[in-house]
């Protein structure tokens, strides 16, 4: 089943059901009016939503739609809880290596993840925004699943059964900011802007053989200004499975339902599987040069992110986002005293 959410003029939109093919939509408010409100009752409504997924691609679903992704938000606009894992050590390591500094041993056996901002995700056409070019914008493609409740202190053999959804993301960056924030060992904030959704999020089911031992084994393509940056499998050299990060984040406290977990930057140790994000590729480009060649993304420049199946159907849609500038309007009035 595909999943999607409509823009609608309010914070949540209006959750769809989407083609197998991504064509067409149709809404189903007699089911249910919001994704939050499928995964707040999930157990009683994907049935539901599950037979007029069938009607939609058994073309005998009446009240349809053809698909356009600007209509879209992110599926889920707002989440209670996004927590970004760094599952693939390999990028980790390079990034550290670059800056000649040693990866410690316990970032093989022991996850990193931070929380991020989940209150205003955006639709996987629209820009991101940058007050300035200064401060080093960059892409990251990511894998993300979506959880019903999941138990504090959930077991790893337990947590894979909680995904319940899959989709990508573009875990965008503003490198430049990173150094200062972490400096104040407190965490990332300015650095890291609203994140961006591919189109749809998917059951496991529609990934078939491609979805085992929690990890999602196909390329993740990422286009930047038209040419191929990137394809390394999400399924390879992923230190931290999707029910190993799950149970992490669980560790001290129950997740809510519609929780999004991040699998972090997809890299492979191979270079010639290119790079999720421009970060890594000038971090190879140090190791082999020397120097940093490639820029940081600046206004004008597009980036395109998406999967594919056997067939080369897209799976979720793609993230297809422009820089554009972004101009604070706010204005504030103060009282006269």
């Amino acid at each position: 089943m595909k999943l999607a959410t409509l823009k609608n003029g309010t914070r949540d939109g209006q959750l769809i059901i989407v083609s197998k093919d991504l064509s067409r939509g149709t809404k189903v408010p007699e089911i249910c009016m919001t994704m939050q409100h499928a995964m707040d009752n999930w157990e009683e409504i994907r049935p539901k939503l599950e037979k007029v997924y069938t009607k939609l691609n058994d073309h005998t679903v009446e009240e349809i739609f053809n698909l356009e992704p600007k209509d879209l938000e992110a599926p889920l606009p707002r989440a209670y809880q996004w927590a970004d894992g760094s599952a693939y050590v390999t990028h980790v390591e390079l990034v550290r290596k670059a800056r000649g500094a040693e990866l410690p041993d316990s970032f093989w056996h022991d996850p990193l993840m931070y929380q991020g901002g989940s209150d205003s995700f955006i639709g996987p056409c629209d820009a991101i925004l940058a007050e300035s070019e200064d401060f080093g914008v960059d892409f990251e493609a990511e894998i993300v699943v979506i959880t019903d409740d999941v138990p504090m202190g959930r077991d790893v053999e337990g947590a894979g059964h909680h995904i319940q959804l899959v989709g990508l993301i573009n875990d965008v960056s503003f490198r430049n900011l990173i150094p200062n924030e972490i400096a104040k060992f407190f965490g990332f904030f300015h650095s890291k802007p609203a994140c961006s959704f591919a189109p749809v999020f998917v059951t496991l089911d529609e990934l078939g053989d491609n979805w085992r031992d929690n990890k999602l084994h196909l390329p993740l393509i990422s286009t930047y200004n038209g040419d191929v940056f990137g394809k390394p499998n999400a399924g390879v050299d992923m230190t931290f499975d999707f029910a190993q990060l799950i149970s992490h984040a669980a560790k001290t406290r129950k997740l809510g339902a519609g929780t999004i977990i991040g699998s972090g930057t997809v890299a492979n140790k191979d270079p010639e599987s290119g790079s999720s994000c421009i970060a890594e590729k000038r971090m190879r480009e140090k190791l082999d040069c020397g120097e940093m060649k490639t820029p940081f993304m600046v206004v004008g420049d597009r980036i395109k992110i998406e999967m594919l199946d056997e067939q080369g159907k897209s799976i979720f849609g793609a993230i297809n986002q422009i820089v554009q500038p972004y101009v604070n309007l706010v204005s504030y009035e103060h009282d006269e005293e």
